[in-house]
């Protein structure tokens, strides 16, 4: 059976629950429509995030980045729901997203948008020399 896009994010335990790490993810391929216009806004997702318990299922975040595909979505509100979307299906310790659109009429589009654990602090970076 063919895949559908999909609105659920699938999880699983994160293998190391007390260690903080980065997990990083690309996603090269994401599209949504112009509210406005109705053509085809395309840009490349960076997900960065510290799980906690559980950690987000790569297929099931494909699917529902395709679920975008066929709605009309501003870049800052289509950025942050992904967040919280994202927060509520796997309560990270920290998830940042920034959303790379391409270019439209000579303008280009960046979006941060990042949620913080309640009484979590990252931990020190190391400089190496």
């Amino acid at each position: 059976m063919p895949s559908q896009p999909s609105k659920a994010l699938e999880t699983f335990a994160n293998p190391e629950p007390n260690r903080d790490y980065t997990i990083r993810i690309r996603i090269p391929e994401f599209t949504c429509l112009c509210p406005v216009t109705g053509q085809p806004d395309f840009a490349t997702l960076h997900l960065e995030y510290v799980p906690n318990q559980r950690c987000v299922e790569l297929k099931s975040l494909k699917l529902y980045v395709w679920s975008y595909r066929d709605e009309g979505a501003f870049h800052e509100a289509v950025t942050n729901r992904i967040v919280d979307d994202i927060v509520a299906a796997i309560a990270p310790r920290f998830v940042r997203l920034t959303s790379e659109f391409n270019v439209r009429g000579g303008v280009y589009t960046n979006v941060v948008a990042e949620h913080r654990a309640a009484g979590w602090t990252p931990p020190t970076p190391v400089t190496l020399p």
